[in-house]
């Protein structure tokens, strides 16, 4: 058949992925619609094109099977641009919301071009149809193919796995970052000599899905500058990596330059970790715009309201992706498939991963059907799967996903957090989250390593800002300060926020090594966000979700103002692979293993005696046994380890018990003593003496080692 100069047929209904798939001298295109009674696929020659060069009206009775609409189209190439248009019921009281004038962007599109630099194309509430089609971003036909050299995703065994937490133009976009192609994949790839050095195994990519990101509609109140959506939790086209973090083009480079970047990481031994927001899209909620989804089969992709076609809002962005469905669940399975055989990543975080677990009326499901294909889906099998286990209406299922799912462990943030505040009666709960929270992965064949730890993320404070900061300061968003959480547990020391007082800065210093050092030699999978490393601020903003400026970008000259703590956390990843027994499989036990005299791990007081779990001494010291077998000489072993914590505002002197192992305690860590003595390279630390005990400092943590005495 032809229609203008395009000669297309009938095509047929692919396996999945659906989308745009280029197949010998054309390209195959598909869509998913069960209600749609008319629909146009369009190409267009620019992105700013309001009308399209060519228009194919594809025809029920040849270019649909089921509910697959498809075609191919002879001579079309990699590089077109396209859309679609579909036409059905309008009622929304049912849930349809077809509109012929809306032009929609494929979910399957494996790139999108023009979305970076279109400041209005999400409509008005009041035009469901977006109607010209300058506005909307289009879709653009991708090959599959990359030279890539023989790479394949790493699988790092999670006991190996030190987690960065980064924004990909956040983490280069500042002038300081000295990089050739700032803001962009190129950019990482500039960093990998800094991630090497640091010791880190892994990027956690916050949001490189395509999205909205002049999706804002406030302004900052003192500047008026217009605020963007910098995070980018709000997913325009989930199979496609965001334009705007290309430096070649967003015509399709900026998939091979995605894949480029995955490559050269994998090269320096470092995964690709993406944040994915299955949660729900840019769409909004009632008054939000059309742009695929909505007009291409809503009653289905999204959790309605049965009585009026409302959206169910768990996410606290407007809808709620309708997970559980089999047509939705295919498309996200089809997604994390094309993320990982395609572009190679190493694992995924999920966003809000708890509505996952909801079915098509919103309850939370007993066994959801869809965690349980993500954990067994086989081509995922050595593919990191972490939940953020809430969602934004009130269910908290951490230490609640079974199997392979490890998760966020949000309690240990807020237990490690309260105990260096000084907050009482939480020396119980930091000794449960630094053995690995047993209580959460203990009892269902996890392991310690199923909880990711940790004290920061994107989302709250930074750690140099817990440690200077109260309350929030979030006025710069725009929203009165009423965004962003409220419950912190930081403390600030003697003044909000900066201070030119040396006393306070020292305390927030050595409070800040506290943190990060629980955080290392605690069992389980340490993350880090980017930053905390040297002391980055948000100036007290904990929500900086649409702050594309000096707040959130990461200034690389705190690297040379913060080079203490900088040498500080590298160190202390070293100090973790150097000690196996800090990543040990297993749990302890506190009991003797076999052939050992001596229990795995002790429990004590400042005394040396029962700790005061409950209470307001927040003292703790801790025994860990080397790893092997002290009562068999000739046996392989790693040193001893003790470790004190005081988190009270005086000096306390610790007794300490001698090494199980015979040898001499040294002193590997101090968080009072200033750089380099707060962290010792091995061999130069010195020995404790006889003398078995420690005065330890205000707000200070001291790490002991002792080898094995042959």
């Amino acid at each position: 058949m032809k229609q203008k100069d395009l000669e297309f047929f009938s095509g047929y209904p692919p396996q999945l992925p659906y989308g745009a798939n280029v197949d010998g001298e054309g390209v195959h295109f598909s869509i998913f619609s069960r209600n749609a009674t008319r629909v146009w696929l369009m190409f267009f020659q620019s992105p700013d094109d309001d009308t399209p060069s060519d228009e194919i009206e594809l025809l029920p009775g040849l270019n649909r099977t089921g509910d697959i609409w498809h075609t191919w189209v002879k001579g079309i190439k990699e590089g077109q641009l396209y859309l679609w248009r579909m036409d059905g019921p309008d009622q929304p009281t049912k849930g349809h919301l077809f509109n012929p004038n809306n032009y929609l962007i494929d979910p399957y599109a494996k790139a999108i071009t023009g979305n970076e630099d279109k400041q209005d194309w999400f409509p008005p509430s009041t035009h469901p149809g977006n109607g010209n089609a300058a506005k909307v971003p289009k879709c653009v036909v991708c090959s599959d193919h990359f030279e890539w050299d023989l790479d394949r995703p790493l699988n790092r065994p999670l006991s190996e796995t030190v987690i960065y937490e980064c924004h990909v133009r956040g983490l280069t976009i500042h002038p300081s970052s000295g990089c050739q192609f700032p803001g962009t994949y190129k950019g990482i790839v500039e960093k990998i000599p800094y991630f090497k050095d640091l010791g880190i195994t892994s990027l956690e990519l916050l949001p490189v899905q395509e999205f909205g990101y002049c999706q804002q509609p406030t302004k900052n109140p003192f500047t008026g500058e217009k605020l963007n959506n910098y995070w980018g939790y709000n997913t325009v086209g989930f199979f496609a990596p965001h334009g705007g973090y290309s430096s070649s083009g967003n015509r399709g480079e900026q998939v091979r330059e995605f894949k480029w970047m995955v490559r050269e990481l994998h090269k320096a031994g470092i995964e690709v970790i993406l944040d994915v927001v299955f949660n729900h899209t840019a769409e909004g909620g009632l008054n939000g715009p059309r742009f695929s989804f909505k007009g291409i089969e809503n009653s289905i992709y999204y959790i309605l309201n049965p009585r009026d076609g409302s959206y169910m809002d768990y996410t606290g962005c407007g809808n709620t992706f309708n997970c559980n469905h089999p047509i939705v669940s295919d498309f996200i399975l089809s997604c994390l498939h094309y993320w990982v055989l395609h572009m190679h990543v190493d694992g995924f975080r999920f966003d809000l991963a708890s509505v996952l677990g909801r079915d098509e009326k919103g309850n939370l499901l007993p066994n959801p059907p869809l965690l349980k294909r993500i954990e067994e889906l086989p081509i995922l099998r050595g593919t990191k799967i972490i939940a953020e286990a809430w969602d934004a209406a009130g269910a908290y299922q951490v230490g609640d996903f079974s199997g392979r799912w490890a998760e966020w462990n949000g309690k240990f943030r807020d237990d490690v957090r309260k105990f260096w505040k000084g907050t009482p009666g939480s020396v119980g709960p930091l000794a449960t989250r630094f053995s690995g929270s047993p209580d959460l992965y203990g009892d269902d064949g996890r392991t310690p390593h199923h909880s990711i730890n940790f004290i920061t993320s994107h989302d709250g404070f930074t750690l140099n800002d817990w440690a200077s900061y109260e309350k929030k300061h979030n006025l710069e968003n725009g929203e009165q300060n009423k965004d962003g959480d409220n419950t912190n547990n930081s403390k600030n020391h003697g003044i909000e926020g900066p201070s030119s007082n040396p006393a306070i800065e020292v305390l927030r210093l050595r409070q800040t090594k506290n943190m990060m050092a629980t955080l290392i030699l605690s069992l389980g999978v340490p993350m880090l966000l980017a930053g905390d490393e040297i002391r980055r601020t948000q100036k007290g903003n904990n929500n900086a979700y649409c702050q594309d400026n000096e707040v959130s970008w990461h200034n690389w000259d705190f690297t040379r103002q913060n080079e203490g703590m900088l040498r500080f956390t590298s160190e202390l990843i070293h100090f973790l692979e150097r000690h196996p027994v800090l990543r040990r499989q297993s749990f302890y036990s506190g009991e003797p293993e076999e052939g050992n005299y001596f229990p795995d791990i002790a429990w004590y007081g400042a005394k040396c005696t029962t700790p005061d779990w409950n209470g307001t001494n927040l003292c703790l010291g801790l025994l860990i046994l080397g790893k092997g077998n002290h009562s068999q000489p000739g046996k392989e072993t790693t040193p001893d380890i003790y470790i004190m914590f005081n988190a009270n505002n005086e000096e306390r002197i610790f007794y300490i018990p001698a090494p199980p192992g015979g040898g001499t305690w040294k002193v590997s860590i101090d968080t009072y003593s200033e750089s380099p003595k707060d962290i010792y390279l091995p061999g130069t630390e010195p020995e404790l003496g006889k003398e078995l005990k420690y005065p330890i400092n205000p707000h200070s943590m001291v790490v002991l080692t002792a080898d094995y005495e042959h």
